[in-house]
């Protein structure tokens, strides 16, 4: 067994990576310094893939790109000085994507363990490589669509479903609930493998650093990898727009006050540029986007409150996701950030005896979880390091809940009305301006008109 001292490793390399296009499976091979190498397995149904000419280097460019991208999951062990990349080399514009990403997507990661990662982070960049602009691929109308067992990928699911788009929902990993949610649809599924190296595990039992990465921007990659190999033109995800707004942390003496976004690899700027990196680098008609961008947490709870469809099979409780410890014996545990954000986003659009048939109890009614609906509500506390909406959104929809009789006797409400309402603007309290349609966002074209009236309606 080789031990792993995170103090004396000086370099992470990037070793290389391959892909078997009779099998799917892509290998990516990390090591630190001259260590043992670090292989992760992306196994991608389908194969044999026949690819060949421009389709074949958009395949390796998509390849390399995951393995960039799915690096941050074990340099992060040991957050050395130097980065390497052996079997290949990357332009400017890719390293800087690379930076942005580990920087950001490490935030919350960094904070957590006292790291300050900002100029510390260098991918070598060879001014020689090729940037030229990848082609268009011909590739056939269809969506990817990543589903994660929540409500959002699933407002979009059907949304899509509304417009009469070919889709196929897709998701990595081996998570039951999310299968289950996968089925409901009735749509054709992608279930893709990832494998991580086994020695990460015993790297972190050996004191290696752990945190959160930004693992929607591994995801991404994975399937746009998936979507050049089946070849079709959408990878689409289902990021609203409060993703891109993080916890505000002040520093113990008050001095300064940083951000930092748990959800940073699911917010527009993370959208944007590696959206654009994909339609450059690996195929100009492969479309990465989010379709609830132009939308609030708030705004994506009134499209899912529309239809029942699914009341008994999503969950978007964190705790069924854990790769180790416990899991709830029911879908929501009721005691975490995700569950206190969702069940609160819920209640304004949806019949009391419903919201609390989905979550087994009534999360508003429970003066034990105070605590968890003032950090949502960024009172006395931050927003939590998780994927929540904005402070603001919790403040306007406990504000509407207050004035409506089924819900401003329970004890959580009762309490906000009493308490924190009168501190705050009764101005930033309504609801409406927070359920308006944006227009940032990387929607195509052709479809944002249509999607605009179907959530308008």
């Amino acid at each position: 067994m080789t031990t792993f001292d995170r103090s004396a490793i000086r370099s992470f390399r990037f070793v290389d990576c391959d892909l078997d296009a009779a099998t799917g499976v892509a290998r990516l091979r990390y090591a630190f310094d001259d260590g043992p190498e670090l292989v992760e397995t992306v196994t991608v149904p389908g194969a044999p893939f026949a690819l060949e000419g421009a389709r074949a280097q958009a395949a390796t460019r998509a390849l390399r790109l995951l393995h960039l991208l799915a690096g941050v999951s074990y340099y992060k062990a040991a957050v050395p000085p130097q980065i390497r990349i052996d079997g290949y080399t990357i332009d400017a514009a890719t390293a800087a994507l690379l930076e942005d990403a580990y920087v950001h997507g490490l935030g919350e990661f960094a904070y957590r363990n006292g790291l300050d990662l900002h100029g510390k982070i260098r991918f070598p960049a060879d001014a020689a490589t090729d940037e030229a602009s990848a082609p268009a691929l011909d590739l056939r109308a269809h969506a990817l669509v990543a589903i994660g067992g929540g409500k959002d990928s699933l407002v979009s699911i059907e949304a899509l479903r509304a417009l009469d788009v070919a889709q196929t929902v897709a998701w990595i990993g081996g998570s039951q609930l999310i299968r289950v949610c996968a089925e409901r649809t009735g749509l054709p599924t992608l279930n893709i493998g990832r494998q991580l190296a086994p020695q990460l595990f015993e790297y972190n039992r050996q004191g290696a650093l752990n945190g959160h990465i930004p693992v929607t921007a591994i995801n991404s990659a994975i399937l746009v990898l998936a979507a050049v190999l089946h070849g079709v033109d959408q990878v689409v995800f289902s990021n609203e727009r409060s993703a891109s707004y993080g916890s505000l942390i002040q520093a113990a003496d008050g001095s300064t006050t940083n951000e930092v976004n748990h959800q940073w690899s699911k917010g527009w700027a993370f959208e944007r540029a590696f959206g654009e990196h994909v339609q450059r680098h690996v195929a100009a008609d492969l479309r990465y986007y989010s379709l609830l961008r132009p939308l609030s947490e708030l705004a994506v709870a009134r499209q899912f409150a529309r239809t029942d469809r699914y009341d008994a099979h999503f969950s978007s409780c964190n705790r069924n996701f854990h790769l180790l410890g416990e899991r709830p014996v029911n879908r929501w545990c009721g005691i975490c950030p995700k569950c206190h954000f969702v069940f609160l986003a819920l209640a304004p659009f949806m019949p009391k005896p419903r919201l609390v048939s989905i979550f087994g109890r009534n999360l508003l009614d429970d003066p034990a979880q105070v605590p968890g609906f003032d950090a949502l509500l960024e009172y006395r506390d931050h927003k939590p390091f998780e994927c929540v909406g904005e402070g603001r959104e919790s403040r306007a929809a406990m504000a509407a809940l207050a004035q409506r009789p089924e819900w401003r006797e329970d004890a959580v409400v009762a309490r906000f009305a009493r308490e924190i309402a009168p501190r705050l603007d009764a101005g930033e309290l309504d609801i409406a301006p927070l359920l308006v349609v944006d227009e940032e966002h990387r929607v195509p074209p052709a479809l944002w008109e249509r999607l605009r009236a179907h959530l308008a309606a």
